[in-house]
């Protein structure tokens, strides 16, 4: 009986290379990795023109590079970290939080959460599934990052649909990221901000089949499903 290997490459997808162990972590009822936010990431912003192939006035920002923004160690290197991002000339930007205060531990932390820029309002709005328990590591990238936007934008806490286990918190992430961007590119269809399409597109079945539908859309694009 052949034993599969759970470092197995099944997907390179831009930047990401998704393993076996990914895809076992979306059959099972398992907490999402920082690999499979950042696959996701990447499929929104080929899907969506506003992303404009990392030039345009959406950015959806890589959970290591949001990470390594709210960690870095002094100003110069914060900037190096953000300059590439061209944050000032973006109107949506997209962060992920995770509450790892170990920058040595790879893949380290137990809860995503979602932290947004929103240019129209001058607002950073966080959405957190646990009942804001990435409120203190939100704040701090919020703080890390603000300043490369202008206009000194202000911190809200925003309405989110909660999560009932202890591991969906990725998958919550990235279906209110999803649900942020069809927002953005249909003209901010529905008013100034997102929440009513959060209430109305986010919730524990649309969680649940978001982990069948990230195995399809992998298994479309080549990966070894």
């Amino acid at each position: 009986m052949t034993t599969l290997n759970p470092d197995d490459k099944i997907l390179s997808y831009g930047d990401v290379v998704l393993r076996r162990s990914d895809l076992d972590n979306l059959r099972s009822p398992s907490f999402i990795n920082d690999r499979l936010i950042a696959f996701y990431f990447a499929h929104l912003s080929s899907s969506h023109s506003s992303a404009g192939g990392g030039e345009g006035r959406l950015l959806l920002v890589p959970p290591s590079i949001s990470f390594w923004l709210s960690h870095c160690p002094n100003t110069p290197s914060r900037i190096e970290a953000a300059t590439p991002l061209g944050l000032h000339d973006r109107d949506l930007v997209l962060f992920t939080v995770n509450n790892n205060d170990d920058v040595t531990l790879a893949e380290g932390g137990t809860h995503w959460s979602l932290l947004v820029f929103d240019r129209g309002n001058n607002v950073f709005v966080h959405h957190d599934s646990c009942n804001g328990m990435n409120h203190q590591h939100a704040w701090r990238l919020y703080d890390a990052v603000k300043n490369f936007f202008g206009r000194d934008p202000r911190f809200m806490v925003g309405q989110t649909p909660q999560q009932r286990n202890g591991y969906d918190c990725g998958l919550y992430v990235m279906a209110v990221a999803r649900v942020i961007c069809d927002w953005f590119e249909n003209g901010k269809e529905g008013g100034e901000n997102w929440l009513k399409k959060l209430d109305m597109e986010v919730g524990e079945e649309a969680v649940a089949s978001l982990r069948l539908e990230v195995l399809g859309l992998i298994a479309s694009l080549g990966g070894r499903v």
